[in-house]
């Protein structure tokens, strides 16, 4: 069964990228590519991705500075209500709307693989809010950035089920609860 997984990384004040989304604070830490909750690992279960309009412009933005490829190997549906170049060669798929009503189209594109909410907190809040999100990794930085694009923009309710260090980061696996009612 296809299970929807936010894993990110945010800032020790709970933002993803500051208000200019700009990921520089991420790019300067110290991780294990082989410590606990790495990267690597975790997109070996993944089958599909679920991306925000501003988390893909950046990626599109970042491939074009930068002249690398695109990295995933797995489907990408882009949630936006612009019109969005493509990337070259990428299994892109452009959709709008509530999350709800595209849920069966990735968990089919998924298989027996996870569902990657890839960012931002929003979309990861709208799979919640729709009752699809059903687990939250997040690698806290040694870092505050006191504004920019929040890690869970909801009221929301989770339940800690592991946490590790991974040199600069503390890992966290949260189970998704519910919306917090107090």
């Amino acid at each position: 069964m296809t299970r929807t997984v936010y894993y990110t990384a945010a800032t020790l004040d709970g933002f993803l990228a500051d208000e200019h989304d700009s990921l520089a604070w991420l790019f300067k830490q110290d991780q294990d590519d082989d410590g606990p909750m790495n990267y690597g690992a975790f997109i070996t279960t993944v089958g599909v991705l679920a991306m925000g309009a501003t988390t893909y412009e950046w990626i599109r933005a970042h491939l074009g500075e930068t002249g690398e490829k695109w990295d995933y190997e797995v489907p990408c549906f882009v949630f936006t209500h612009r019109e969005l170049a493509p990337v070259e060669g990428a299994d892109v798929r452009f959709v709008s709307g509530d999350v709800a009503a595209s849920y069966d189209e990735l968990a089919d594109a998924a298989g027996e693989r996870d569902l990657w909410a890839v960012g931002g907190g929003d979309l990861a809040a709208q799979f919640a809010e729709a009752g699809h999100l059903d687990e939250v990794i997040v690698s806290i930085a040694p870092v505050t950035l006191g504004a920019g694009r929040p890690l869970f923009p909801r009221r929301w309710d989770f339940r800690l089920v592991e946490l590790a260090q991974n040199r600069a980061f503390a890992c966290a696996r949260y189970e998704v609860v519910g919306p917090l009612t107090t």
